[in-house]
């Protein structure tokens, strides 16, 4: 377990021969030593590991702090707070917020996603084990400030994902736990609920209406080709159409450079090089990063690289299913899917993110096969 959390780590030594400078090759390294530190600790103490507890506090303590940094925002950055309550460059607003707590807005959104998913969990847990109707209240409240943040930091992946892990979450924790009528009062309610708060949301904020449309979509057939769309600074910054021109320079690159890779310090230089060299110039403008972790690794080392952040991310997946845990399965979905449209494992704060849950996740596994054997 220790060795499968601490591979990206391990592949930036083994490949540490591959980088063109030796300085920025230790600083890449740096920014995975927590992917060997997280495990040593917590695996190797997985028998004082409160799963549940840490869950809990984690995310009232992210809600509750998302909650102060809304009122700073709106203390510190009136004149954004303006311009949102009068429908002025709606589209900026959630990046704003993001930079204003100094985290990338999609990487925000991934722990705000993951934080609602388990605020769901714990409604649904304290609606059947706690007959105290204020733990009750205050978990739904908490939940829907927690589904509130992700809409309003408003990233198109991270509020699929929380969609997704509610479903999972209501399937495994409600589904087989209640009779059918039960389950379908539960789930009407809950949706009502997530549509309720969606309606008023998109009341204040119509350009979600285009950004999951026609923003989103626009412009496909120039992908290669932006700088054939007429100010793409405005109309694809945001676009699909973009991310998958990047994709497919990536991919053409990391081919050339097979079996190796371009090194780890390297990859987005050699992709900003190929940008120029294909004469895009758009693209090498603003110097995008891969935006695709699979594709990230591929172009980086190769062959093993994309070997091993596919093991990676579906070890948490084995976890999830070994376990039965939808928080777990939720958290693989979430990360699965958030790496198709970024790359969190360039950033310490996805590194950190997914090392320290891989490694409570697989201390959770370690205490259920405990528990099973002791029996």
């Amino acid at each position: 377990m220790v060795l499968i959390i601490a591979s990206p780590f391990l592949l930036e030594v083994l490949f540490f021969w591959n980088n063109d400078s030796v300085k920025l090759g230790f600083k890449s390294m740096e920014k995975s030593t927590s992917l060997l530190i997280f495990p040593l600790f917590i695996i190797g103490n997985y028998h004082r590991v409160h799963f549940f507890k840490t869950l809990r506090l984690y995310s009232v303590i992210t809600t509750f702090l998302m909650f102060f940094f809304l009122v700073r925002f709106i203390f510190i950055f009136p004149d954004y707070l303006d311009k949102y309550l009068n429908g002025i460059d709606l589209w900026e607003m959630g990046y704003i917020f993001a930079n204003s707590i100094g985290i990338h807005a999609p990487a925000l959104n991934m722990h705000l996603a993951f934080v609602s998913v388990l605020c769901l969990y714990f409604v649904f847990h304290d609606f059947k084990e706690s007959d105290k109707w204020t733990t009750r209240l205050s978990s739904l409240i908490i939940f829907i400030f927690s589904f509130f943040f992700i809409l309003f930091v408003n990233t198109r992946m991270a509020l699929f994902d929380a969609l997704i892990g509610f479903i999972v979450v209501f399937l495994y924790e409600i589904y087989r736990k209640y009779n059918f009528k039960t389950a379908l009062i539960i789930f009407s309610s809950a949706t009502i609920l997530l549509l309720g708060i969606l309606f008023l949301f998109v009341q204040k904020n119509p350009y979600m209406k285009e950004k999951y449309s026609s923003v989103t979509f626009a412009h496909m057939d120039k992908v290669g080709k932006l700088d054939e769309v007429k100010d793409p600074q405005i109309h694809v910054f945001n676009a699909l159409v973009t991310r998958v021109s990047i994709w497919k320079s990536a991919w053409e690159l990391a081919v050339q450079e097979l079996p190796f890779g371009v090194g780890s310090a390297d990859g987005k230089p050699e992709l900003v090089k190929y940008f120029k060299k294909t004469n895009q110039k758009f693209l090498a403008h603003y110097e995008f990063p891969t935006h695709n972790q699979y594709l990230d690794f591929l172009l980086k080392y190769g062959f093993l690289g994309f070997t091993v952040v596919v093991v990676y991310i579906g070890f948490i997946g084995y976890i999830g299913y070994g376990t039965q845990s939808a928080i777990i399965i939720s958290f693989f979905i979430l990360f699965l899917t958030s790496n198709l449209t970024d790359d969190f494992l360039i950033r310490f704060d996805g590194i950190a993110f997914s090392g320290f849950w891989l490694s409570m996740f697989a201390s959770f596994k370690l205490q259920k096969l405990r528990s099973i054997n002791s029996n």
